[in-house]
């Protein structure tokens, strides 16, 4: 099933389920709020966050902004070709016509067209990919050893206990979208983890991954201080 969709390029990757906090400034992009405004009520106030890999000053573009650089009309940047729909949860408009938006990932799509010419901002021609579980019973299996180590990884980087009360998922389609969305990963990692075909595949990829960044850490913590951390006065005798 093929869809229309407007698209926001960043520089950032997001995942179904997690939420993506947006400063809207540029002329573009504020037309795109002002048309996603406009929908009826009963209408998905949806668009595609779709990563760069190149253009349109790729450094800048993160969430809470844009592209600093506008491209010349027409143009457009270099896209991969998975991304994620958000769906516009909160609109805050500023005197000024900038917006603060709060949006939530929805759904996984592949872009097939991308139209330049039609609107100030890019559209696109999109099908939507289902989040297939993959091998029966196999995400199921694998899960409890991913949140075991996601758990691990998540108290070395906080250098203390999980917070009491803070639950991680169960469900492994969820587990796994988390996982992908706040472990330190590149942007080609975290792109590759949305692109998977299914749920098992992604939580076996992040299962490497995360072994990957323990040993890291783990290392990390073994490495001694200088000698001159160490150094303390010498006690009379």
């Amino acid at each position: 099933m093929t869809a229309a969709l407007p698209l926001f390029p960043l520089g950032t990757v997001l995942f179904p389920g997690l939420v993506l906090p947006l400063h809207i400034f540029e002329d573009r992009y504020r037309e795109l709020v002002r048309d996603l405004i406009a929908l009826p009520a009963d209408e998905a106030r949806e668009f595609g966050v779709i990563a760069i890999r190149s253009g349109w000053e790729v450094e800048h573009a993160t969430p809470g902004g844009e592209p600093a650089a506008a491209p010349t009309p027409g143009s457009a940047p270099s896209l991969y070709d998975v991304g994620c729909s958000a769906v516009v949860r909160q609109v805050t408009e500023h005197p000024d016509g900038r917006f603060d938006i709060v949006t939530v990932g929805r759904r996984r799509f592949r872009v097939l067209d991308v139209d330049t010419t039609s609107a100030a901002y890019l559209n696109a021609e999109v099908e939507w990919l289902d989040e297939e579980p993959g091998e029966p019973g196999l995400a199921d299996a694998i899960a409890p050893g991913v949140l075991a180590v996601f758990q691990r990884y998540l108290r070395m980087m906080r250098g203390d206990a999980l917070p009491v009360g803070e639950q991680l998922p169960d469900d492994p389609n969820v587990l796994s979208h988390l996982v992908a969305a706040t472990t330190t990963l590149t942007l080609d990692e975290r792109q590759q983890l949305l692109a998977l075909p299914d749920t098992a595949s992604r939580l076996r990829t992040e299962r490497s991954l995360l072994n990957r960044e323990v040993t890291l850490l783990d290392q990390i913590r073994a490495v001694p201080a200088n000698l001159s951390e160490l150094a303390t006065p010498s006690a009379p005798n």
